[in-house]
């Protein structure tokens, strides 16, 4: 894609969908948009955005593709025990002192589907049953949370980490394919939000943001971690993916703790 031509599209992207293509990694998303274009056959650009400012089911298809989102229930099932065995115990500890009845205050940022925020609330009901937790859950991608609200489908694929007394516990009967039950939805509040440009909510003991930062700029980077760190009380801590590594997290105020982990000095 010649240059030119991308500086045009992420002006249109930018006035039409007030997505700021500028936060993205370039190569990444020309590659991105070349094959969206050859997908949905459309002769040029120009004619796409003619098309997408009339036509609003293909408005939210371009909208949601260009919101990367790629998850699964326990996704990287090693760090997810390591929040078990090593994080959530301490931050346990610190609210039964510090917030009355102990619940945690957790934020799944860039959420996709849902698989995430309640992968996160069978966690917390099988090591804190009795406290009541506050799990915001927040995505810019329309269609992905509408998903997540509907509490599904979700395929056979997408639960395959999930053990047979948390899907008894979580999910309606049958399937496939699969549906969060309502007793565990109610536990989470989801949120349309734009992690660049939006407000944060101060105070949490635990931010969940893993795989969806490696598809912005270093710039964007530093900016978002620095944002999540003014949204965690001390000692709270940021949960990243498995090939996401802060670089000199002392300089924003983490310290590092196993692999992907950080917590707020």
């Amino acid at each position: 894609m010649e240059n030119e031509i991308y500086v045009k599209i992420k002006k249109a992207v930018k006035d039409i969908l007030d997505i700021d293509l500028e936060y993205y990694k370039d190569q990444q998303m020309r590659r991105r948009l070349d094959s969206w274009l050859v997908r949905c056959g459309a002769p040029s650009w120009d004619e796409y955005f003619k098309r997408i400012r009339t036509d609003k089911e293909e408005f939210l298809r371009f909208r949601n593709y260009l919101t990367i989102n790629v998850s699964a229930f326990f996704r990287d099932m090693e760090r997810w025990q390591s929040l078990r065995e090593t994080v959530l115990p301490r931050l346990f500890k610190e609210t039964l002192i510090s917030r009355p009845g102990g619940g945690l205050r957790i934020w799944s940022a860039g959420c996709s589907i849902g698989d995430e925020p309640y992968t996160l609330a069978m966690i917390l009901d099988e090591m804190a049953p009795a406290r009541k937790h506050y799990i915001l859950a927040t995505d810019l991608d329309r269609g992905a949370l509408a998903k997540a609200i509907a509490r599904g489908p979700y395929t056979t694929e997408d639960i395959q980490n999930v053990s047979t007394a948390q899907r008894n516990a979580n999910f309606a009967p049958g399937g496939p394919p699969f549906y969060i039950n309502e007793k565990t939805s109610k536990r989470i509040e989801f949120r349309e939000h734009n992690m660049i440009t939006g407000a944060y909510e101060k105070d949490f003991d635990l931010i969940v943001c893993r795989n969806v930062v490696i598809y912005f700029t270093s710039e964007t980077k530093d900016l978002l971690y620095k944002k999540f760190h003014g949204s965690l009380r001390e000692g709270g801590v940021l949960f990243v993916g498995a090939t996401e590594i802060i670089p000199r997290p002392q300089d924003i105020g983490f310290r590092t703790q196993g692999i992907s982990f950080y917590i707020k000095t």
